[in-house]
């Protein structure tokens, strides 16, 4: 009998703007997992960004709407922005587990860069209970280091799949890589090079950089 789950990726990022790394990673994902949804899910207050200068959630959001525009299969959520404090990855998790239910599988978006930060994170040990993880290649970063992190500072260790496809969790999520597009584009660069002067056209969406214009962000 065919499985009746649905697969919902789940896209979290401060998108401080959301640009088209973002946006081709989350395409290929899309493709190459067979996902029926993804979510992007800005977020509300980043614990790991703590003093950092961040633009105000509304307005973040409102640039991720505008770049994903009507894709069939990608929307944005607001969820973390109705949350009062720090954004936490597991606060989300649960809640949208509580919300979509059990025929819902969730796969959690990451890049490598916060991936091998995993043991950091609040409850982390409760993540890999809620969803599979998905990790994507992240310029300047050695997949290698993150099987360390994994099967030396995750409790508990995780096994490694074959083929070094990933890692199989005791609850039966998954970490898996998903090989994307590397478009070496930050949002550091782009804001950096707003501040400059400079053009960042052809950076992220045109709808995006009027946005940035507009309403004179980054300067």
């Amino acid at each position: 009998m065919a499985s009746t789950l649905k697969r919902l990726g789940l896209f979290g990022g401060t998108f401080d703007p959301i640009h088209y790394g973002h946006l081709r990673s989350a395409e290929e994902v899309c493709q190459g997992l067979g996902l029926d949804r993804l979510w992007f899910i800005p977020a509300g207050e980043p614990p790991h960004k703590a003093g950092r200068r961040i633009t105000p959630f509304a307005l973040r959001l409102e640039m991720a709407r505008l770049a994903v525009g009507d894709h069939p299969a990608m929307e944005v959520s607001d969820l973390e922005g109705r949350r009062s404090g720090r954004s936490y990855s597991i606060e989300t998790l649960r809640l949208v587990h509580g919300e979509m239910g059990p025929n819902w599988e969730l796969s959690f978006i990451v890049g490598l860069d916060a991936a091998m930060e995993i043991a950091t994170w609040k409850d982390y040990q409760d993540l890999f209970t809620l969803s599979h993880f998905v990790v994507l290649d992240r310029p300047g970063y050695d997949r290698r280091r993150l099987a360390e992190v994994l099967l030396k500072e995750v409790q508990p260790p995780f096994r490694p799949l074959e083929e070094q496809r990933g890692f199989l969790h005791s609850s039966g999520h998954k970490i898996m890589f998903q090989e994307t597009t590397l478009l070496d584009i930050s949002g550091t660069a782009i804001r950096n090079l707003v501040r400059q002067g400079r053009s960042v056209r052809y950076l992220l969406p045109e709808a995006v950089r009027r946005y940035i214009i507009d309403h004179k962000l980054y300067l």
